[in-house]
């Protein structure tokens, strides 16, 4: 096998690693995308919804509320904040197991495609 062909096996199998889901949570690309976008930290993520009883507290309301106006805020600002805040909290695109299924189908093709051109 040549150096070329070694090398793009080595690459298919690599990103297939790095792309694979666990059983639980996302891929190691996708975190890896996720701390990326914002390494610091400082890109505000929008808060879950209250729970059962605590929209009668009125602390509780106005402190999501204003999460939730200094999220809208910084999203409103320009494209390229819009797409890092989306980037942060981005899930795998796929469930887990179909995922995983087209990882393999794509390392086989190119496998196959890499080993055939070598002869």
């Amino acid at each position: 096998m040549s150096g070329a062909r070694g090398w793009v096996l080595f690459l298919t199998a690599l990103c297939i690693v790095f792309a694979w889901p666990p059983d639980r949570g996302p891929s190691l690309l996708v975190k890896t995308v996720n701390w990326a976008v914002d390494p610091m930290d400082r890109l505000p993520v929008l808060p879950p919804q209250l729970g059962f009883g605590l929209s009668d507290d009125v602390r509780a309301v106005e402190e999501r509320d204003a999460i939730v106006r200094h999220y809208d805020d910084m999203y409103d600002r320009d494209e390229m904040t819009r797409r890092r805040m989306d980037l942060k909290v981005a899930k795998d695109p796929l469930n887990p197991s179909t995922e995983r299924q087209w990882l393999l189908v794509a390392g086989v093709v190119i496998a196959f495609v890499t080993l055939r051109r070598g002869r």
